[in-house]
């Protein structure tokens, strides 16, 4: 059974991924262009020779693209589809579908809102090159933060309910996820980067083409994920 809702999740997850990349060709794409086109004004400014890329724009935009976010997208329906395993009757009666979309939204929340809402996603031309490592080690760190504190608020959660009924129980994890959260990234370094003169309204677009290829890809993947186990008979023996 977990090799079949396996190979289901993969599967979400590549749809998904193809769904994304049309979003990200269509909507994201174009504000690459435009800071890497910014970031050619100031080397010329300076004076500088742009150092030639190895791999060059256009593979970078069409079979790079796809192969990224397809690939990215098989990796976390895999992984989806074996936390749906552990999760699936061991959080009360709840139907696949609407488990799959609860696992999808948290997911979303844990791994997107919460680490880019300290270190928001930035186009080319924007970040010190020698910070690079820093910063990814700070979002990723984010993203460790972030699982963990919804785990230990669940856990919480689950043990209120008996006394306090769910929906209080609920309301006190939720409160507690964001009282953590919050405390953590006040507390983490802020990193501020963009060049003064980079146009406002490509980094807003850009940060906003990040979060919508995320939106599709977790919506996607819970949505398609938990009809297909639904329909199915994979989960008649632990029903």
């Amino acid at each position: 059974m977990i090799g079949k809702l396996l190979m289901r999740g993969m599967l979400a997850g590549i749809a998904a991924g193809l769904l994304t990349f049309g979003f990200a060709k269509v909507v994201g794409e174009p504000q690459i262009d435009h800071a890497i086109s910014f970031e050619e004004k100031l080397d010329a400014a300076k004076g500088d020779t742009p150092e030639p890329g190895l791999v060059s724009r256009h593979t970078q935009a069409g079979i790079g693209l796809l192969t990224g976010v397809v690939t990215y997208g098989a990796a976390f329906g895999g992984l989806f589809a074996l936390t749906f395993a552990y999760a699936y009757g061991r959080v009360g009666r709840i139907a696949p579908r609407p488990l799959s979309a609860w696992l999808a939204l948290a997911a979303f929340v844990a791994l997107v809102i919460v680490p880019n809402i300290k270190y928001p996603a930035n186009p080319p031309s924007v970040g010190d090159p020698e910070t690079i490592g820093y910063r990814t080690g700070l979002f990723f760190l984010m993203i460790a933060i972030s699982i963990a504190t919804m785990v230990f608020s669940l856990s919480v959660r689950r043990h209120l309910a008996a006394r306090q009924g769910q929906w209080n129980a609920s309301i006190v994890a939720g409160l507690m996820f964001i009282a953590i959260i919050a405390a953590v990234q006040f507390v983490l370094p802020t990193i501020n980067e963009v060049p003064a003169a980079f146009p406002a309204v490509v980094l807003w677009k850009f940060r906003v083409a990040a979060i919508g290829m995320q939106v599709i890809m977790w919506t996607t993947i819970g949505l398609l994920f938990g009809a297909w186990v639904e329909r199915s008979e994979l989960l008649e023996s632990r029903a």
